[in-house]
């Protein structure tokens, strides 16, 4: 078990980790968001994950868990477990750096991310409906066959990766009052409070999750993590189970300031607003965090405020939906 990393200790794996990724991703834009700010009395801006290499923030965790990696570890090759942004990430990573790897998938994974995923010529296993069994699955094969298993969120590489969206934000704004961020297994939220929290002292972050699915926040509530059936959300990225003895669940815990749930309408009127106002196509767990900050917004009078647009990923199916 890997003691979690608290505070200061994860700032320094994340400016490690902005050194070693760099040169595979994209700098990504924060984007002033006049409407927002408008309905909040507040400075708003989107940090746009959405226009990130595979449509998503993921890609900056797998890659600095890869590039991790020994010579021989990426020879033998790599397990990962998705319910579609990261294992897109990671078929990103293997391709461009040769290694090879399955990815495996729950059985009702979005068709867009597995379309994704096999995109960027990766193996592809079904295995499970609930992101939670698939990643235990993934992770026993691993094991089984002595072979690395990346995480998308219980894994100290793959969250100092995330962080390095905070140094962006940090280096694009002087003042960051609060910062709403989309919550499944936390790996993302972990990483840009931990950078964040020493620099801006006062800071807010803001846990962001579906009705439908709040495992992590109901799990911080109980102080344990729970075992919960996730009904079905347009927030796919944010879906399913939390891996037992996940470090996320303390590290939220610990940096987390506050959880906000929000429902499947809510969601729809987000990515419809984002749509309609912005011309920005987000997903459902992007939405999400949308959707929270407007559930909030008088509370944030006179604040400066980020969310965290975390992807761009969403079937024409679940499009349609929204419209």
């Amino acid at each position: 078990m890997i003691s979690p990393l608290i505070g200061l200790n994860i700032r320094t794996e994340v400016l490690q980790a902005e050194q070693q990724i760099r040169p595979y991703i994209r700098e990504t834009p924060l984007d002033y968001s006049p409407l927002l700010s408008q309905l909040g009395h507040c400075r708003v801006f989107l940090k746009l994950e959405n226009l990130q290499h595979t449509g998503s923030f993921k890609v900056r965790g797998a890659m600095n868990k890869l590039l991790s990696l020994t010579a021989e570890q990426q020879e033998q090759g790599v397990i990962a477990a998705s319910s579609g942004n990261h294992g897109a990430a990671v078929a990103f990573g293997l391709k461009t750096l040769d290694i090879p790897g399955i990815i495996f998938v729950p059985e009702n994974a979005s068709s867009a991310k597995v379309n994704l995923i096999q995109q960027w010529g990766a193996e592809i296993q079904f295995y499970g409906t609930d992101c939670g069994v698939t990643e235990a699955y993934a992770r026993k094969y691993a094991n089984e066959h002595g072979l690395v298993y990346i995480s998308p969120y219980n894994d100290p590489k793959v969250i100092a990766g995330q962080g390095t969206i905070a140094v962006e934000m940090a280096q694009q704004l002087d003042q960051i009052d609060t910062v709403f961020a989309s919550v499944g297994g936390g790996g993302l939220i972990s990483g840009v409070a931990g950078y964040l929290k020493p620099i801006f002292t006062d800071i807010e972050i803001i846990g962001c999750s579906p009705v439908n699915s709040p495992v992590m926040a109901e799990s911080i509530k109980a102080g344990q993590i729970l075992t919960m059936e996730s009904l079905p959300t347009l927030s796919d990225g944010t879906a399913g189970g939390v891996e037992p003895e996940a470090i996320t669940f303390d590290l939220c815990r610990t940096l987390v300031d506050d959880f906000v749930l929000v429902t499947e309408a809510e969601i729809q009127s987000a990515i419809r607003l984002m749509i309609e106002t912005h011309h920005l196509l987000v997903e459902g767990a992007a939405g999400v965090a949308i959707a929270a900050f407007l559930q909030q917004k008088e509370q944030l009078q006179g604040k400066t405020v980020v969310i965290v647009v975390c992807g761009a990923n969403i079937s024409l199916e679940a499009l349609k939906q929204v419209l």
